[in-house]
C-alpha cells in the first residue's frame, strides 16, 4: 500500500513558516499508529521542520538533491520508492504530495482540522480531482472527534 496522509485547514493549509500551524494530540496518536512499522517519504522542508530528526520506528526517506545527515536521501521520488517494501506513506511536503497524488499513492488519507489559516504565505495541499480520487464517507475522526477523516481511494 502507498498512502498520502495529511492534514488539512478549511482553506487547505498544510504548512506555515516550516510548521504543522496547529497542534492536535488525537490526530499526532493517530499518525504514529498509521506510520509505525512502514516507510515514510518525505522532501527536505519537511524534514528539516521536524528538527532533522528521524520519526522512531519507520524506515525514513528523503527527497533532496543535498545530503542530509541521519538520513537516507535520495534524488526523487522514484528512486526513493526503489528502495521501498512494505507499506509506504507520504508525509509531505507539498511537492511530494503532488507527485504521490499524480503517480504513486492509492489511497489519501485526509484529516480535517477546524483551524483557520488565512496567511499569504501558507503552503496548501494540492486540489483533490475527483475524476481521479473515490471519496470514502467524511466521518469523526477515532482519536480527537471534533476533527474529521475521509479516505479516498484511486480510481
Amino acid at each position: 500500500m502507498r498512502g498520502v496522509i495529511v492534514a488539512v485547514s478549511p482553506e487547505g493549509v498544510i504548512g506555515l513558516h516550516g510548521k504543522i500551524p496547529w497542534h492536535h494530540k488525537g490526530d499526532m496518536r493517530r499518525f504514529k499508529r498509521v506510520t509505525l512499522g512502514s516507510t515514510v517519504i518525505m522532501g527536505r522542508k519537511t524534514w528539516e521542520s521536524m528538527g532533522g530528526r528521524a520519526l522512531p520506528g519507520r524506515r525514513n526517506l528523503v527527497v533532496t538533491t543535498s545530503a542530509q545527515p541521519g538520513v537516507e536521501c535520495f534524488p526523487t521520488v522514484e528512486d526513493a520508492l526503489a528502495t521501498s517494501s512494505g507499506d509506504v506513506w507520504f508525509i509531505g511536503g507539498r511537492g511530494i504530495y503532488a507527485e504521490a497524488m499524480d503517480k504513486y499513492a492509492d489511497t489519501l488519507d485526509v484529516t480535517y482540522v477546524p483551524d483557520h489559516v488565512t496567511d499569504k504565505d501558507a503552503v496548501r495541499f494540492p486540489a483533490i480531482d475527483e475524476a481521479r480520487w473515490e471519496p470514502g464517507p467524511l466521518q469523526p475522526h477515532e482519536d480527537e472527534p471534533e476533527l474529521q477523516r475521509r479516505v479516498w481511494t484511486r480510481r
